[in-house]
């Protein structure tokens, strides 16, 4: 009987040094290649595909497309940052959506918020892609926000806080369900009560979303 099967063979091409995503540091890296082979009887004889190139930490091992060899901690931090508000933004929109109406007032809020919160240019054509998706899905507001905010630091996790409470509250006649809410986001955001009521006043300090 022929065994015949396939295998993927890895090599390193290249090493040197890069910023590491993960270690949020300068690493040392394997620029590597992982071919698959046609075996006859185990051993590698025909190649069956391209070769696939990719970069390995030394340190914590991680692997990455080799597009991440162009990046630096600056570039790093900005898509970061990026994606922070973009997360955020898209809590406060289901925060808003709890009690299952969106008001025109509380639309003009939403887009204050993003811009002056956190810096966020927001439009109305994206905020309305926002509430017909949020709809659609029916994500709970804390159930989006323990998801992602495994990665946002403190001070972002307030900073989500600030913006999730002026979106709830531009209605002066805050429903009992976007109450409960935002006070369940101090539990699954692990905030100290300081830290809850710091944001919190932050957004009560501010003049310049009137």
């Amino acid at each position: 009987m022929i065994l015949i099967g396939t295998m993927n063979l890895t090599r390193t091409r290249d090493t040197g040094n890069f910023y590491c995503p993960t270690c949020s540091v300068d690493q040392t890296y394997r620029l590597r290649s992982r071919r698959p082979f046609l075996t006859l009887y185990f051993i590698p004889t025909v190649p069956v595909g391209a070769a696939e190139l990719f970069v390995q930490c030394d340190q914590c091992r991680s692997t990455w497309d080799v597009s991440v060899l162009e990046m630096d901690k600056e570039t790093h931090e900005m898509a970061i940052a990026e994606q922070f508000r973009t997360e955020a933004i898209r809590a406060s929109v289901l925060v808003t959506l709890v009690d299952g109406t969106i008001s025109e007032e509380e639309i003009n809020g939403l887009l204050k918020v993003s811009r002056g919160v956190l810096d966020y240019d927001l439009d109305r054509e994206e905020l309305g892609h926002l509430c017909s998706v949020a709809r659609q899905n029916q994500i709970e507001a804390t159930n989006y926000v323990l998801t992602v905010s495994r990665r946002w630091t403190q001070e972002q996790k307030m900073k989500a806080i600030e913006a999730m409470f002026l979106a709830a509250t531009v209605d002066p006649e805050m429903s009992d369900v976007k109450l409960q809410v935002l006070a369940r986001m101090r539990e699954v955001l692990d905030l100290t009560d300081r830290e809850y009521q710091t944001a919190i006043e932050r957004g009560l300090d501010r003049n310049d979303l009137a």
